[in-house]
């Protein structure tokens, strides 16, 4: 069994944003009328005491369809053991589960229409960089307005969840749900190609001028191999942003939004959109893939085939897409074949917050509907499903980065790829800014990088982003220097 997200969200969200649809949609069940109204007060205490109640539970996963092993996960294990549990209390507790199993812009759509009609269900699964735009709209609430401070605060589980993981279900310094699993990026390379090459197997590179040059050397001695895959253009939609820019960023010194602001021709974004020149207008990448609908798809299977010596991308990789077992592009000898490291600054300590190395993280959330008649006995379901034992049996069989570093211990001790993400990555990664505005941004950033690979200058590229983003948040919410 699979975790409830196997492939990060972001993999599949649409290009241009998403915008919430108030029409033409089915609401869900109704639980209250306070949502939405950011003046309104909540009452965490309301039917406390009750001995008998009814929650539900709304993700996008239905059996024998879309995430089918988080939904059977839902059904066949929390379900059934939460009610137990409430039953050995005395408490007659109804947990429905109310599945999906459609496109992300389509549920996330459904859940802003419920949430915007002060309905829904009582417990949602979102993805994290939906947090900031629900929140912004007041559809959900911090977590401590809706189950009350103290209740928040004694749960121990905060403890096993990274402080910076915990962020991904959070906005503006608030927290208002738990983070469900988690990712990194890094950087993967062919130990065939790099033995060709003269390059070490062991690599890590230090700055962006390492993994350059070590490019060069593959062009020179590795022929018929493209040296570096780093995701670019709109076909690759948010893959672009994602496994490469955001890293790339983060590598130069800055996160996208930061200071209330979005950067724009700054030095930083000059640096990043440099790098992309630097691969792709100098023949160290295949810049006819990043136009390509399945671009990114040949680029994997490119690689395992030992086509591409070098690959930014996420875990999702190792795991699922080069897997002895996938069906995607399955590599036999993958763990002998393939080395992995995490992904340099510009330059020693130049990355944000003064860090050598950097990543980008995803993820979903849970958060609890503000509008629910039973505030406490939904955040004691949020607990029972964020539990270590809840959360190894969501994992199953087939190991994957979770949201609690105790869980990542014991399950991914036997696979060093994903120890690797979850003790040296993990630590340093960022998250995406979860701005309402963000995936209209990422567009903005998708074109650029397209730009790139088209053949424009980077003044041309930066110029033309520059222009875009202003158009997007607004002048005077865009910096540059």
């Amino acid at each position: 069994m699979r975790h409830a997200f196997p492939r990060p969200m972001h993999h599949v969200l649409r290009r241009g944003g998403i915008a919430i649809a108030l029409a033409g949609l089915v609401a869900g069940s109704a639980t209250g009328c306070l949502g939405g109204d950011s003046g309104s007060k909540l009452d965490p205490t309301k039917n406390a005491d009750a001995k008998k109640y009814t929650l539900t539970l709304t993700s996008n996963a239905i059996a024998d369809g879309k995430n089918a092993e988080g939904a059977k996960w839902i059904e066949d294990w929390v379900i059934p053991r939460f009610e137990a549990a409430q039953k050995k209390k005395g408490i007659t507790a109804h947990v429905k589960f109310q599945p999906n199993g459609v496109d992300d812009a389509d549920y996330k759509s459904r859940l802003g229409l419920d949430l915007e009609g002060h309905k829904g269900a009582d417990v949602m699964d979102v993805d994290g960089i939906w947090v900031g735009e629900f929140a912004e709209s007041n559809y959900i609430r911090p977590l401590k307005d809706v189950v009350g401070d103290d209740a928040m605060k004694k749960w121990k589980g905060w403890d096993s969840i990274a402080d910076n993981v915990q962020k991904n279900a959070s906005y503006q310094g608030k927290q208002y749900g738990v983070p469900q699993g988690t990712d990194g990026r890094v950087i993967y390379f062919n130990k065939k190609v790099f033995a060709k090459a003269g390059l070490s197997k062991d690599w890590q590179p230090r700055g962006w001028k390492d993994i350059l040059d070590a490019a060069k050397k593959i062009k020179q001695k590795a022929p018929g191999v493209t040296p570096v895959q780093l995701n670019a253009g709109t076909a690759m939609g948010e893959s672009s942003t994602m496994e490469g820019f955001l890293p790339l960023l983060a590598g130069a010194g800055s996160e996208l939004y930061q200071h209330d602001k979005w950067q724009g021709d700054t030095k930083a974004i000059r640096d990043t959109v440099g790098m992309y020149s630097d691969i792709y207008q100098h023949g160290l990448g295949d810049p006819t893939l990043q136009k390509e609908a399945k671009g990114r798809e040949k680029a994997q299977q490119k690689f395992a085939d030992g086509k591409v010596g070098i690959m930014f991308e996420g875990d999702y990789l190792w795991r699922d897409v080069i897997s002895p077992k996938s069906e995607v592009a399955p590599m036999k000898h993958r763990d002998s074949d393939v080395g992995f490291a995490k992904i340099p600054a510009i330059k020693p300590a130049a990355g944000v917050g003064g860090q050598n190395f950097v990543s980008m993280s995803g993820g979903a959330a849970r958060v609890i509907n503000p509008n629910t008649k039973y505030p406490q006995q939904a955040w004691e379901l949020m607990q029972f499903m964020s539990s270590a034992a809840a959360v190894k049996a969501r994992v199953g069989d087939q190991p994957s980065i979770t949201e609690r570093v105790d869980v990542n211990k014991e399950l991914l001790k036997n696979d060093p790829m994903l120890s690797f993400v979850s003790n040296e990555v993990i630590p340093i990664t960022r998250f995406r800014p979860p701005q309402s505005k963000y995936l209209e941004v990422s567009t903005a950033i998708q074109e650029a990088t397209y730009a790139i690979a088209d053949g424009k200058s980077e003044k041309e590229a930066v110029k033309a982003y520059q222009d875009k983003l202003k158009d997007i948040v607004g002048a005077k919410h865009v910096a540059s220097d």
